[in-house]
């Protein structure tokens, strides 16, 4: 044998002596080979178990139907034989549960039991299957057709869940039996105390997910405490978060569906103070970016289930569907994380709040909850928190029928804004008695000279102490208080099922009409009050326009004056009959305001003699700015009075 030859030989020996270290399993292969084998050995026993039983039921049956007088023995052989069958069964049900849940093999079946907890204000019912709150119902509200009302109810219609690596297994604790740690399911809290219940979650003898809810006497909020003990060698060690999954339907429960789910969202509050929510007007996706968020709401027109950690939820996503047909008429979707040290004892502190959207109520808990009822920003909003709600809620202490409340608080407000319409009355006025002054300039002033005819034009106001614009601006620092009051009246919850006259619930339309067919943006009904606040309006625009004085510009001002009633028809036909019926009772005190300016105060003779006489004082000195003005100029070689 030559030399090539031998090398060739050695090679190809420690190929296959590599080959074979390569391939021999590691010590934890082996374990697992191992385990599967046993596995498959447990699963050939049971099939041949199986196949031996099947094999003996024939044998019997072949002997009962040769011998009937051991009829009784047999049977209870077959007995014998079912209960063997169903053992085997569930000694295969807990291979399996064992393989795929680890440490919560035990938890994964179970018998689901609802815990009740109730004080004066809500009854809020709890699942053993997943440990979460299943159920609440409100006790002193009613949904829109006089059924309990319930934010939410039912596995089909709430998920709350945390995802997580436990023995190396992804589980959701949604889907996991927790241990009632009580006796009793129907607990009710005694007044001035509070009542508690817990869950628990074993992964062990020692170790376990508890989930602690306690409720106090006359109170929206339910703590909410999550503790982890002795999970920190079960949860994976290279996940340093756990994963929560919250998720409603949420059932309709007012009258107008179209209005309620637009104001139906996911809303919440950065670290930071600022509050977000996502469009309620369309699905919607949403990774938050910036920051952390400690609260989050699933807020309904009237009603929120608001989950708050003082901590902060880091990471969260949102998202938003809605569906058109149906007793649901939002799914609403939230993803948050919570951050995870591996101690032996972890606990999160948070807190749920399961109530009305009212305002004082909301605030009540310093955690700017109140905003989610939509007041309005900046100067509107103002308006409605420091003006109208403390307005409103004074007069709701001495008088319990909203019609009449929203009467007084609407001359109330008039009253005050009273000097606002004078003065925009009076201005108009003054432009209607110069009106004839104004063509006599125009024929001075034909076509080419609309410089002089302008600058003559403004002499005369000036001269006169009238302005084209002082007719606008009072109209104009009183839109603040017509916008704040847009938003208060559909977002306030002491209007609902509050009824007036015809109108059942001022917070939603008052039909006195069902059509059999739906009109495109004005609906399926015919809402009066709207009828009656439009027929003012157009009264109100008829008087309006006949005070107004006729100009280049005024004649487009009229046509829209006269679209806005039309316009306001079509949009408030859904929206609430108390918005409603506040506009139709401003427009008729509007209408009686003018007619007693008109017919009392103001005399338009008396308004011209004024103006006369205004002409004839001598004009006012020049100020001492206009005084540096013009000598500024005449050092620079320029004279002001000289045009460009």
């Amino acid at each position: 044998m030559d030399r090539n030859s031998i090398i060739g030989l050695l090679l190809i020996g420690a190929i296959l002596v590599g080959y074979t270290i390569f391939s021999t399993p590691n010590a934890e292969e082996r374990a697992e080979l191992e385990r599967k084998r046993d596995s498959i050995i447990q699963a050939e026993l049971v099939k041949d178990s199986l196949a031996s039983i099947e094999l003996e039921n024939a044998r019997k049956a072949q002997q009962d139907e040769q011998m009937s007088d051991s009829l009784t023995n047999n049977q209870n052989a077959d007995y014998q034989d079912a209960e063997t069958l169903k053992r085997l069964q569930d000694s295969i049900q807990a291979i399996e549960q064992k393989q795929k849940y680890g440490v919560l093999a035990d938890a994964a079946t179970g018998d689901n039991r609802i815990i009740r907890l109730e004080n004066d204000k809500m009854v809020v019912s709890f699942s053993s299957k997943g440990g979460k709150v299943y159920a609440v119902e409100l006790k002193n509200y009613k949904t829109h057709d006089g059924e309990p009302l319930y934010l939410f109810q039912g596995d089909s219609a709430i998920n709350f869940g945390y995802e997580m690596l436990l023995d190396n297994r992804a589980v959701n604790t949604n889907d996991m039996y927790f241990k009632y740690m009580g006796d009793r399911e129907q607990i009710t809290v005694n007044e001035n105390d509070s009542a508690s219940v817990a869950f628990r979650l074993y992964a062990g003898e020692y170790s376990y997910i508890e989930y602690v809810y306690q409720l106090s006497d006359n109170d929206w909020m339910l703590d909410y405490d999550v503790n982890l003990v002795n999970m920190n060698d079960i949860l994976a060690q290279n996940v340093n978060f756990i994963r929560l999954n919250w998720s409603a339907r949420l059932p309709q429960l007012e009258k107008g569906r179209k209005w309620e789910t637009q104001n139906t969202t996911v809303q919440y509050r950065f670290d930071n103070g600022d509050i977000e929510k996502l469009s309620e007007r369309k699905d919607e996706d949403e990774a938050s970016s910036a920051g952390n968020v400690n609260w989050v709401a699933f807020k309904q027109q009237f009603f929120s289930s608001f989950l708050i950690n003082d901590s902060n939820f880091e990471e969260p996503v949102f998202s938003a569907k809605t569906m058109e047909t149906g007793p649901y008429i939002q799914e609403l979707h939230a993803e948050l994380t919570l951050p995870y040290m591996h101690e032996a004892q972890k606990t999160y502190d948070m807190q749920f709040y399961f109530g009305p959207n009212k305002y004082s109520t909301l605030k009540s808990y310093d955690r700017d909850m109140e905003e989610v009822i939509p007041l309005g920003k900046s100067v509107f909003g103002w308006v409605n928190r420091f003006v109208v709600i403390p307005l409103f809620n004074w007069l709701g202490n001495w008088i319990n029928n909203y019609g009449i409340i929203i009467l007084i608080m609407t001359i109330l407000i008039k009253l005050v804004l009273f000097p606002l319409t004078y003065k925009s009355y009076l201005s108009t006025a003054k432009m209607r008695v110069l009106k004839p002054q104004i063509e006599e300039l125009s024929k001075k002033y034909p076509k080419g000279k609309e410089a002089e005819k302008q600058k003559a034009t403004m002499a005369l106001y000036k001269k006169a102490g009238a302005s084209p614009m002082g007719g606008c601006l009072p109209m104009l620092l009183q839109m603040p208080v017509l916008i704040a009051l847009f938003r208060f009246f559909p977002a306030s919850i002491e209007l609902r099922q509050q009824s007036f006259l015809w109108a059942n619930d001022l917070s939603s339309y008052d039909s006195i009409l069902d059509l059999p067919f739906e009109i495109p943006m004005y609906g399926d009904h015919v809402s009066l009050f709207t009828l009656l606040m439009a027929v003012s309006m157009i009264i109100s625009t008829k008087l309006s326009n006949a005070n107004q004085a006729s100009g280049p510009n005024q004649a487009t001002m009229k046509m829209m004056m006269w679209f806005m009633p039309v316009m306001l028809l079509v949009i408030f036909n859904g929206y609430a009959s108390g918005l409603s019926y506040y506009y139709f009772l401003a427009n008729l005190i509007t209408i009686a305001q003018t007619f007693i300016i008109r017919k009392y105060i103001v005399s338009e003779e008396k308004v011209l003699a004024k103006l006369e006489a205004n002409k004839k004082k001598p004009a006012k000195p020049k100020s001492k700015w206009q005084k540096r003005l013009e000598e500024s100029a005449k050092h620079r070689g320029y004279n002001p009075k000289q045009k460009k």
